[in-house]
């Protein structure tokens, strides 16, 4: 009896490591955690990127907002606008600043303008937006629902960012400056 159940466990143990052997021999790379985002060295890295809708200056569609200061393109890629911060979730210009992002952009097609940054850590591509001839990050400064925000090397547009947050701080104008 105790030679039947040692010889039952060599089987099923025997076909584990088989079938693991399988696995590892079949699978693309059983150990990596896949991600949407581009590959991980520099080289795969900015291969990627030109496949990305929202190449060195590219036109596409935005589909959704996430909040003032990112949206997805056509692709389910996440832009981040360059030169600004919005409040996030639970703060007092949330709201406002999400909610003008919808009817300035969603579901019309933009220019995406490339800094020098492609892609920040969380894999969001880094780009300033413009629907028609408007800098979206400047209107959204300039209305009061983002403050100026850079980070070098990206300071492509600091000049007028910063002009619009001057004029909208002088105007008490929209929810962050509002007294």
């Amino acid at each position: 009896m105790l030679k039947e159940k040692n010889i039952i466990i060599a089987v099923i143990v025997g076909a584990l490591i088989i079938g693991f052997f399988i696995y590892i021999t079949f699978a693309k790379n059983p150990f990596e955690i896949e991600s949407s985002y581009p590959a991980a060295n520099d080289q795969d890295k900015a291969v990627a990127l030109e496949s990305l809708p929202c190449g060195a200056n590219s036109n596409t569609m935005v589909t959704k907002v996430i909040d003032g200061d990112t949206v997805v393109v056509e692709g389910g890629y996440h832009v981040r606008l360059l030169g600004i911060d919005a409040d996030e979730k639970n703060y007092p210009c949330y709201d406002a600043a999400r909610v003008r992002l919808e009817q300035l952009l969603l579901g019309k097609t933009v220019v995406l303008e490339k800094d020098k940054t492609d892609i920040d850590r969380y894999g969001r591509c880094l780009r300033t937006l413009f629907y028609g001839d408007k800098n979206i990050s400047v209107a959204l400064v300039k209305e009061g629902l983002a403050v100026a925000r850079f980070y070098p090397p990206d300071v492509k547009y600091k000049s007028e960012i910063s002009l619009a947050e001057k004029q909208a701080i002088e105007n008490n104008t929209g929810c962050k400056w509002q007294q």
